[in-house]
């Protein structure tokens, strides 16, 4: 089994999360170039076995915890921003070796956004290419790895993000999601992650103009607190007027809810047995609790994981013509991956599809409204198995191969993409390998208030797992 990974320590960060660093750095507690330099401690500490990072900005960080104040409710505690959002002077690569290594001169909306609540940004996060697979791993540098245990998957496509917050060298990092990417990585590395609904935060430009916008902005975080507190403070900067508004959520509610279970796999293949259990037992721990829970099947069948198939082919060809228009010179086609290119290639033999897997795609967000008519959430696996070795998803593999894997692994995440409505992955108990297991908690959408009620109804019953009790930091 691969040896675990983490740098907490007694140092200005301690064992605390952004809400209580970004406390401590107010009261005077801690300085905030003491904060930025226990960090960077950290990162220097435990990338060289996780490899999280694709670009250091650690001076730039120096400089300014030492410079005039920001202001936001996280201001100076320690963040990363992932590599497919533009900060400025920092390049923006998206996990690719096609692109060339460019500042970015202005910073994304989504980054725009995370930036105002005050984090001090040490750099930008791995991802893999264009973020269209589970595992962070390539064919040119070395792997993302899981700090619970570095011979496994640290998930995609927020896995650089996801590794630093799991071992300790940041609180809080910033994650999007566009199939379960910010759910995955929180899985595998015992973490929390939200998946907003559609369009509650800024979005990247263009998005919101694609036949179906999968995509949200988030972060993965060790606390239910801090996802809460993050979301509020964004909501502030943010409000989309046509989603109900959430707030600030800060424990859990005493009303009780119609709880829908489902432990199988929309097109029918097996789940892993310890995966199952560890959602059958949290089922009977919210039965335990009082809330109403019963098995239901899945509101979506195989149809659905094809066409969501497809359609992941097609934003392949549709970022990859993106960024030859952006960029011109500054991107080289013939340095895609096999997955970008695997999927575009299964897209161009069936674009003929194309028109009516949209409108059933389309669709899916009624599929998804009517799941919630009478049942408040839907709990389920974030995966069909645990993290996977290293390799066993890598872009090297054959692509029918690998996207065969795929399908089979992300199973649970991406009806909630495509029907627009919010999810959180929380950690539960630790699984074979030395790796902690995680469910699944979905919502209407606009209802993220539900799910972090929930959230800290769960963590307050069930704690999660510590890396910290695992082994003693590098």
């Amino acid at each position: 089994m691969g040896k675990t990974v983490h740098a907490f320590g007694d140092d200005a960060l301690g064992d605390l999360d952004a809400v209580g660093i970004a406390a401590a750095i107010r009261s005077g507690e801690v300085s905030r170039i003491e904060v930025i330099d226990a960090a960077i401690d950290r990162v220097e500490r435990v990338n060289p076995h996780i490899n999280a990072i694709a670009y250091a900005a650690f001076e730039r960080a120096r400089v300014a915890a030492a410079g005039p104040h920001t202001t936001g409710p996280f201001s100076g505690v320690p963040s990363f921003v992932k590599d497919n959002n533009d900060v400025v002077g920092l390049p923006t690569c998206f996990g690719s070796a096609a692109f060339k290594v460019r500042p970015a001169k202005k910073n994304s909306p989504p980054a725009e956004q995370f930036l105002q609540q005050g984090y001090a940004i040490l750099g930008k996060s791995t991802l893999p290419e264009f973020g269209l697979t589970a595992s962070t791993e390539y064919i040119d540098r070395p792997p993302t790895r899981n700090p619970w245990n570095v011979d496994r998957s640290a998930g995609a496509s927020s896995g650089g993000a996801a590794a630093l917050v799991a071992s300790g060298a940041v609180p809080v990092a910033h994650a999007n999601d566009g199939g379960g990417s910010i759910r995955i990585p929180a899985a595998v590395n015992g973490l929390v992650g939200l998946k907003p609904t559609r369009a509650r935060l800024l979005d990247q430009p263009g998005v919101r103009q694609l036949p179906v916008n999968l995509v949200g902005e988030g972060i993965v975080s060790r606390s239910v607190r801090d996802t809460a507190h993050h979301l509020a403070a964004m909501e502030r900067t943010y409000h989309n007027r046509e989603l109900p508004a959430v707030g600030l959520v800060e424990g859990a509610a005493k009303r009780r809810l119609r709880i829908g279970v489902i432990t199988s796999h929309a097109t029918g293949d097996a789940l892993d047995p310890e995966t199952v259990a560890v959602t059958n037992v949290c089922a009977d721990m919210f039965a335990d609790l009082g809330h109403s829970v019963r098995a239901i099947e899945p509101p979506v069948g195989s149809q659905f994981a094809t066409d969501f198939k497809l359609y992941w082919g097609m934003l392949a060809v549709l970022m990859s013509a993106s960024a030859q228009l952006r960029h011109g010179f500054d991107f080289d086609p013939r340095r895609l991956d096999p997955v970008t290119r695997g999927l575009a290639k299964m897209w161009t033999r069936n674009s003929f599809r194309t028109v009516a897997t949209l409108r059933r795609l389309r669709a899916a967000t009624q599929i998804y409204d009517d799941t919630f008519s009478n049942l408040d959430v839907v709990l389920s696996p974030t995966l069909s198995h645990p993290a996977p070795e290293i390799g066993y998803l890598s872009p090297e593999v054959p692509f029918d191969e690998l996207f065969v894997r795929l399908q089979r692994y992300v199973a649970f995440t991406p009806l909630n993409n495509v029907g627009g409505g919010p999810a959180i992955t929380l950690p539960s108990g630790m699984t074979a390998g030395n790796l902690p297991g995680s469910i699944h908690l979905s919502a209407a959408r606009g209802d993220e208030r539900t799910l972090l009620e929930m959230a800290y109804e769960f963590e307050e019953a069930r704690p999660f797992p510590r890396i910290r009790a695992v082994t003693a930091a590098v």
